[in-house]
């Protein structure tokens, strides 16, 4: 019989400590978290990245997740690494023009790109009006598609 890894990975995983530590304050400090949903914050920021630059879906990050995205785009240079290890090439910040709401269907999408992409999914982060668009079933902590 063939076993299958379905361990999943965080964002964290994707950084050294001290990009992560810095991101985790910057959010911490300038958006009022406590220092645990900073962390979680951040990590959701990172896998979001990586899962951005190949995703197949349009990525919309929820709000919380745009806290820790703004947070690593202010580390200009590890940003600027991170995309081109990852993408290949710069990804831009693509803000609605104007501001206003996200569309939830593509918050919901996103979310599930990155389960699908293998990145452990916080649901608690991905919510709109207090509903979950991460969309956790039976199988959450487990990619899509798998068994």
């Amino acid at each position: 019989m063939t076993t299958v890894d379905r361990t999943l990975t965080t964002g964290r995983a994707l950084v050294d400590d001290d990009l992560f530590d810095s991101l985790a304050q910057f959010v911490t400090v300038h958006d009022d978290q406590s220092r645990a949903r900073a962390e979680d914050i951040a990590d959701q920021a990172l896998a979001f990245l990586v899962t951005a630059a190949t995703a197949t879906v349009p990525m919309v990050p929820s709000d919380d997740v745009d806290l820790g995205l703004h947070a690593l785009i202010l580390h200009t240079k590890e940003y600027a690494e991170l995309c081109e290890q990852h993408a290949g090439r710069f990804l831009h910040h693509n803000p609605k023009p104007g501001g206003g709401g996200r569309d939830p269907e593509m918050v919901a999408a996103s979310a599930r790109a990155m389960k699908a992409a293998g990145f452990r999914v916080h649901d608690d982060l991905w919510t709109h009006n207090g509903e979950n668009l991460a969309q956790c079933d039976s199988d959450c902590g487990r990619p899509y598609g798998t068994a």
